[in-house]
């Protein structure tokens, strides 16, 4: 009989002690790339993250011996239900030390809520939006984790083959891209097209351009829900997640390395393109102490932003408007982007994950010597 008692999270202590447990699953290990403590809090708290307008969730550890030795979030999205006609429970933020009866007991109890709730099948890894990590690692466990991403141990997915009936639900790729030494000429005769036949221009954001109601920030975000749509999985972001993340990712930007493409035919000139990228945040967050900025991780992480103290740069939001794709716009992107890259010493980037079928997507990196290094997989089974 299993020894495992699952407990579900109803305090903030219980909370603390559930985003805890991957510092100490994790520690010293040279690939993880911790959250800071502060951006799970709040993520998953109720009354601060804007997606529980349409998600309901349970948070629930794993003790052993009466020692914490799992954790697992059980997620319902309802509007992602709606919009892909499925009846999902989610698990996410899964973690786990390598016994079979942890993980079992974990993922049965996100099962048992989503029965509770009338879901028909649990799917993950997965978060409450596509701006939380997705995808369990299969392949490149020696392979720098990102900001955007989680990391496992090797022996996670072979927990879910142990398990039986968890079935691949869609893969996800990520690649290493190699800062070249001059532009590739593809992306400059392509953005000199781009630029004289269709008129489209860069455009290098501001400080007092990013916020208020006609703000670049609100304009940036609609792109990527109009990018997104079709996306496994994906909900469109709500006006209130959208304030919400221009808050999180532009104000710590390094403006330079963030490039808008926008479309000078039309008398707005609205944004058709969008590329955030920053320098990588890595080994910065491995050295804040349990994902805390103080008392001195905050130099870390500062030093990883303004000084660019790392050789790898995160491309974290890359999107550009399915009719303009096809005009070139990805590759007037990177005509402006790769000159800052080889200013700063970058010596590679980091894709974000891809769903493995966007050929589309993984087509504009050809010229950049690209990479496959990890794969990533949800998973799904049956209720």
């Amino acid at each position: 009989m299993s020894s495992i008692e699952i407990r579900r999270v109803e305090s903030k202590k219980d909370l603390t002690r559930f985003i805890d447990f991957h510092y100490d699953l994790y520690k010293g290990s040279p690939y993880d790339a911790p959250n800071l403590f502060s951006d799970d809090f709040n993520t998953l708290s109720k009354n601060s993250n804007a997606a529980f307008e349409f998600c309901e969730a349970e948070y629930y550890l794993a003790y052993k011996d009466n020692r914490i030795v799992g954790r697992v979030a059980a997620i319902i999205n309802h509007k992602a239900n709606k919009q892909w006609n499925r009846r999902s429970v989610r698990f996410g933020w899964l973690d786990f030390i390598d016994d079979y009866d942890v993980s079992e007991a974990l993922l049965k109890a996100v099962a048992d809520y989503g029965r509770g709730k009338g879901m028909n099948e649990i799917v993950g890894p997965l978060g409450f939006t596509d701006m939380d990590p997705e995808g369990m690692l299969i392949f490149g466990f020696d392979q720098l984790g990102t900001m955007a991403t989680s990391y496992n141990y090797e022996y996670y997915p072979k927990h879910m083959e142990h398990m039986g009936g968890w079935l691949k639900d869609n893969d996800y790729v990520e690649y290493k891209l190699m800062v070249p030494e001059k532009i590739p000429e593809k992306y400059t005769r392509v953005a000199t097209v781009v630029t004289s036949r269709y008129n489209l221009r860069v455009h290098k954001l501001k400080r007092n351009e990013i916020f208020g109601p006609d703000g670049y920030g609100e304009k940036v975000f609609k792109v990527i829900n109009a990018t997104f749509a079709n996306l496994y999985g994906y909900s469109q972001l709500t006006d209130r997640q959208i304030a919400q993340y221009v808050k999180m990712y532009l104000p710590m930007a390094d403006l330079n390395l963030v490039t808008l493409i926008e479309d000078w035919n039309k008398p707005d000139h609205p944004v058709v393109g969008v590329g955030i990228t920053i320098p990588s945040l890595t080994r910065a967050l491995q050295k804040c102490r349990r994902g805390r900025l103080l008392p001195f991780g905050w130099w870390h992480v500062f030093r990883a932003l303004k000084f660019h103290h790392t050789k790898v740069v995160d491309l974290l939001l890359v999107g550009v408007l399915p009719e303009y794709r096809a005009k070139g716009a990805n590759s007037l992107l990177f005509y402006d982007l790769i000159p800052w890259y080889q200013k700063y010493g970058f010596l590679w980037a980091e894709t974000h994950v891809e769903m493995e079928t966007n050929s589309k997507v993984q087509s504009q990196w050809g010229p950049l010597d690209p990479i496959n290094h990890k794969r990533r997989r949800c998973y799904k089974k049956s209720l």
